[in-house]
């Protein structure tokens, strides 16, 4: 009996969905993958790349200002725009600001806390920027964005179905060897079946993870609809509207003293970053703190709406901030720091197993097809030597 005939209608049509939206798709998959999985580690690179810079000289009782650094800042760099600041509870730490230059892109800078001097203008973070936007739309936006979109939607098929594929008709001890353990010792076609079958496998919870939060970030329909679902209002524009306009009449209170009360309130954290983009307009702090603040995600993370001329809290409508919490813990699952240092490194190997999933699939492709040509090239040659014509 012929064993492809022996498969029911629903696995030929499984397999051959798995088989060719994986080689139609497969060149940018792992090009998605790849830089997804170059970004996870990207926070402590930039930290890395801040060398000594990443902390103060010395430690004394008084710090600057932090209208004082802002204004050091702009005036060291007049051509950059400072989007946030971010404080630090250790002390030893600097004051970091991220800015964006035209023609440069990103970077951040590092203040003194202590002496309010500037002590470097690292673009290196930019490298990450535009990682990320090739991760999500190669540098193109609209047609490069849905590219990625349909690509990602595709990944999600061939999850789904190389898990039905990997799934054993039967278990025995066999098919278990077979679907869990990899034969290092085999050839090379056999190693590179079990890399795809068996580390897809592992992946696979992990992989489903990435690609559906992922979605969730491309698609803003998707993500309303999530935070709904969740209890969360997803819809900013109503609540925003009616927080403080600017008021040049008044005096705002110190940032200092506004983040110092964020971390009395939330003892646990280790940061906390002021939002700078709209500080001409707004008449209130966003201050974030964290256990860990990231360059596209924060842990732990903790939302204020501080009134900047009295100091006194902002009332959000509980809906409101919950679907901010929302949104960052799409964003830590997708990072792959849900879980600290742990949840990095599983997002890593799984960031690693998924770039090399099309690539094994591919070779998987491309030796059956070779194979199934052996026995004609076979049958010619006996004919030749037996003086048959081919």
């Amino acid at each position: 009996m012929n064993k492809g005939k022996s498969k029911s209608l629903f696995s030929r049509i499984n397999a051959w969905l798995h088989l060719w939206l994986g080689i139609f798709s497969g060149i940018i998959l792992v090009f998605v993958a790849l830089t997804g999985t170059i970004i996870v580690y990207c926070d402590e690179i930039i930290d890395w790349s801040a060398g000594k810079s990443l902390y103060a000289a010395e430690v004394k009782l008084q710090r600057v200002p932090a209208e004082t650094l802002v204004a050091n800042v702009n005036k060291a760099y007049p051509q950059a725009r400072i989007s946030e600041i971010s404080v630090y509870k250790d002390p030893e730490r600097t004051v970091r600001f991220r800015v964006f230059a035209k023609g440069k892109g990103l970077a951040f800078v590092y203040a003194d806390p202590y002496t309010g001097e500037v002590l470097k203008y690292d673009r290196n973070a930019n490298f990450f920027y535009i990682t990320a936007h090739l991760h999500a739309s190669f540098l193109w936006h609209g047609p490069g964005s849905w590219i990625v979109d349909i690509a990602t939607i595709i990944f999600l098929i061939e999850l789904i179905s190389g898990i039905i594929l990997w799934w054993p008709v039967k278990w025995n001890k066999h098919t278990r060897d077979a679907s869990f353990k990899i034969k290092w010792n085999a050839r090379f076609k056999r190693v590179n079946y079990d890399l795809h079958n068996v580390l897809g496998f592992y992946s696979s919870i992990l992989a489903l993870i990435l690609t559906i939060t992922g979605l969730l970030i491309a698609f803003h329909p998707l993500a309303e609809s999530t935070v709904k679902l969740l209890g969360g209002d997803p819809d900013h524009e109503k609540w925003e509207q009616e927080l403080p306009k600017a008021d040049f009449t008044k005096n705002a209170v110190a940032m200092n003293a506004a983040l110092e009360k964020e971390f009395n309130r939330y003892p646990d954290q280790k940061g906390g970053r002021i939002w700078l983009y709209n500080a001409d307009s707004s008449g209130y702090f966003l201050i974030n703190t964290a256990t860990k603040l990231g360059l596209k995600s924060a842990e732990n993370s903790r939302l204020s709406f501080i009134d900047k001329y009295t100091g006194e809290d902002i009332n959000i409508p509980a809906k409101g901030l919950k679907g901010e919490y929302i949104e960052n813990y799409i964003w830590q699952l997708h990072m792959g720091t849900w879980m600290g240092q742990a949840g990095k490194l599983f997002t890593f190997i799984c960031g690693l197993i998924c770039t090399s999933l099309p690539v094994t699939g591919f070779l998987i492709w491309w030796h059956r097809g070779r194979k199934k040509k052996k026995p004609a090239k076979k049958i010619i040659s006996r004919n030749l030597e037996a003086g048959v014509p081919a």
